[in-house]
């Protein structure tokens, strides 16, 4: 793989190059922009089709295409191409029903008394089935005429447009699956994330040859201590524990490992997004050129691009969160910020290994990521932690690009409310601390993001889909089990109101939609998300995830009804 430097000097990001076939299919995707227009254009459909002759055979058919005045192809002609030339974006994964899937599990949420929200849930279980899949023999046989990576194990996708794994979707999904008891399919979706740490060093964004640019929320070490917890099965442990080594180190080295100096004078290191790229990114090739599109210097652009892949590798693709200027996408600056919820993954990503390594009797490496889980801790506390809001806050850098230590500022800090200010609740040695909980939770409530119908991404309703009014799945999850690990009588109230309303929205959605969603407005039960660069999609894997990890813990009262006049007003 090789690796080029940009735009100078001031620019030193490393690059991973697009694959040809990438690149061919963004010009494909260019083609049709101009063929079709833009009404209901996805983008990303056009470099997850595939080859069905050799890559030069096909460019040079496509090459000599008739074109019009203006210099592009006509729609008969690209139609007549893309039949005669490319498979289609699904055919290269193949529906298959999970070998331990079965209607109704054994043990399966055992706090759920209500017959209503039982049969539900198990409406929930049985999507499973609709969003397994596994890769076709034929990706296998020729792997160099698809952008799908070849994966061993089945997976279960999100749904709609995302046709393939996504690596911090997984973490809910396993969630779901567990709570399904099924064990395999989660342990197999391990194994091909292990793989891609294995070939890459990192869990890619997704399974596609377009996003080995970067990586997303470094959750792998999660899934395997919530399968292992569950299945107690030791090869698990053998086998990741090397890959999570790898993952680590990733993250720590290199443009992601940030050194900043406290008010003390004491010297840590934070974590921040990085992605390795400075052009549009290839699934939204269209999309980006044109919001880079009001910037005139080539190198201006380039960090626009790198910045706006760094936001996809957030997961949190797009929230005023990342931007200096709330309304305008192209002041996108992820790389100069420490985030809150990144640190918090990797510190419970080092906790989690030194559990693991303690596991399998590898005392030196549990020693090693215990020290350095405190120092992470110290870390997190004396340059994210603000002990005047009772939140964790992003740090903003002054100059990202400088490989010095930066000095620690209070300014610095970003006194905007995300919900993201809260993910560190979720870690154990936060959760643990009764004192610290009784704080977060009085500013949790008092922070206006707990609405009608779950916990809204930020307050700032700026039409991109991590923020208001948008609610996600992993934000509440995460936030409620945090709360409920707390153990404290009023934390556990909180989540346990936090898991009521959000699985009723679901439900209610459900009924009304016959589909589970992506993202939900949380201004308003059974109401549905929007924003964002593509049409909301449906399936969905993480939110069905949740749902299921909810009941299982909190389970649903016989007497308790499931609609909205009984739970979503107004908090």
């Amino acid at each position: 793989m090789t690796i080029t430097v940009a735009c100078g000097p001031k620019h030193p990001g490393p690059i991973v190059p697009a694959t040809p076939l990438v690149q061919f299919l963004v010009i494909l995707q260019e083609s049709a922009f101009q063929a079709f227009g833009p009404k209901d254009f996805d983008p990303k459909l056009y470099v997850d089709l595939s080859l069905k002759q050799s890559l030069s055979a096909t460019v040079e058919a496509f090459q000599k295409l008739p074109r019009n005045g203006s210099g592009s192809v006509p729609a008969k002609e690209l139609n007549r191409f893309m039949e005669e030339y490319l498979g289609a974006a699904e055919e290269d994964l193949v529906v298959v029903s999970p070998a331990d899937y079965v209607a109704e599990p054994e043990g399966f949420l055992p706090k759920v008394e209500s017959p209503e929200v039982r049969a539900w849930a198990l409406e929930v279980h049985s999507l499973w089935k609709n969003l397994c899949r596994k890769v076709s023999g034929r990706v296998l046989e020729r792997p160099e005429f698809h952008t799908l990576l070849p994966l061993e194990n089945p997976v279960i996708i999100p749904g709609s447009r995302f046709r393939e794994v996504y690596y911090w979707d997984s973490y809910w999904i396993i969630r779901g699956l567990l709570a399904s008891k099924m064990y395999e399919t989660a342990k197999g979706m391990v194994y091909n994330l292990v793989s891609l740490v294995d070939q890459f060093g990192y869990a890619l964004n997704g399974a596609r040859a377009y996003y080995t640019n970067r990586s997303q929320p470094p959750l792998l070490s999660s899934m395997v201590v919530d399968i292992y917890n569950a299945t107690k099965d030791d090869t698990l442990l053998t086998k990741s524990l090397p890959a999570l080594l790898k993952e680590h180190h990733f993250w720590n080295s290199g443009v992601h490992k940030v050194m900043v100096q406290d008010s003390q004078g004491l010297d840590h290191s934070l974590s921040r997004y990085y992605a390795r790229w400075n052009q549009p990114r290839p699934e939204s090739f269209i999309i980006d050129t044109e919001t880079a599109s009001k910037l005139s210097s080539k190198c201006a652009k380039e960090k626009l691009y790198r910045e706006t892949a760094s936001a996809a590798e957030s997961g949190m693709d797009f929230s005023t969160r990342w931007m200096r200027d709330e309304s305008d996408l192209t002041t996108l600056a992820t790389t100069s910020i420490l985030p809150v919820d990144l640190n918090a993954f990797i510190l419970k990503m080092e906790i989690d290994i030194s559990l693991l390594a303690n596991a399998i009797g590898d005392s030196v490496t549990a020693e090693r990521f215990k020290k350095a889980s405190h120092a992470r801790k110290k870390a997190i506390d004396s340059i994210l932690w603000n002990a005047e809001k009772h939140q964790w806050l992003d740090y903003w850098l002054t100059d990202p690009d400088s490989s010095k230590i930066h000095k620690w500022n209070a300014s610095s800090q970003n006194k905007k409310l995300y919900a993201s200010n809260f993910v560190p609740l979720w870690i154990e040695p936060f959760s643990s601390d009764v004192k610290l909980v009784a704080e977060v939770v009085s500013s949790l409530e008092n922070s206006g993001l707990i609405c009608a119908a779950g916990i809204a991404t930020s307050l700032i309703e700026s039409g991109q889909q991590w923020d208001f009014p948008n609610g996600w799945a992993p934000i509440q999850h995460m936030i409620a089990e945090g709360l409920v690990k707390s153990g404290t009588e009023r934390a556990t109230q909180i989540a346990r109101d936090i898991a009521i309303k959000w699985t009723t929205t679901n439900y209610v959605a459900f009924k009304e939609t016959g589909a589970m969603h992506e993202k939900y407005d949380v201004r308003k039960c059974g109401a549905t998300g929007g924003g964002g660069e593509y049409i909301p999609q449906t399936g969905f894997g993480w939110s069905n995830g949740v749902v299921l990890a909810f009941l299982e813990t909190f389970g649903w009262p016989q007497d308790l009804k499931l609609d909205c006049t009984e739970h979503c007003h107004s908090s």
